[in-house]
């Protein structure tokens, strides 16, 4: 029997935003007038074997403000998710150095799988988002 390996992104900042910092949430939140509840994306694709979940409170709000699908190329997507993933793990690594709330998890993200426009489009996004609102910077 073949057992499906997923490769998993997790982009979990639920803890981060309910347990360490709520307040900072609700004032983004209000800033931007979108909603406090969890917004949470699914993306599965079997023949490639992976699953995407983002989960962070107000990122479908945001992401509906960004740029439509078809403004940049997947290629462009995909270098500059590389760059993002490989500092983010970096931060992972180093909890002393970088907040523990914001860098939980590890992204497993290869270089060499084409895991399609809607995977690295959501992605790239989503460290935008990360950037902005946490107030970080990974490129």
């Amino acid at each position: 029997m073949v057992l499906k390996r997923f490769i998993i992104f997790t982009f979990v900042v639920v803890a981060l935003s309910f347990l360490v910092n709520c307040g900072n949430t609700k004032n983004y939140a209000q800033k931007n007038n979108s909603s406090e509840e969890l917004d949470t994306i699914v993306i599965e694709n079997d023949s490639l074997e992976y699953k995407v979940i983002i989960i962070d409170v107000g990122f479908n709000a945001w992401l509906a403000t960004q740029q439509p699908r078809g403004q940049f190329t997947q290629n462009f997507m995909e270098r500059k998710n590389i760059q993002s993933v490989i500092e983010y793990n970096i931060r992972v690594r180093n909890p002393i150095r970088y907040d523990q709330n914001l860098y939980q998890f590890q992204i497993d993200y290869d270089a060499y799988t084409d895991y399609g426009y809607e995977v690295n489009y959501l992605l790239y996004h989503y460290f935008l988002f990360f950037e902005e609102k946490y107030n970080q910077q990974l490129r």
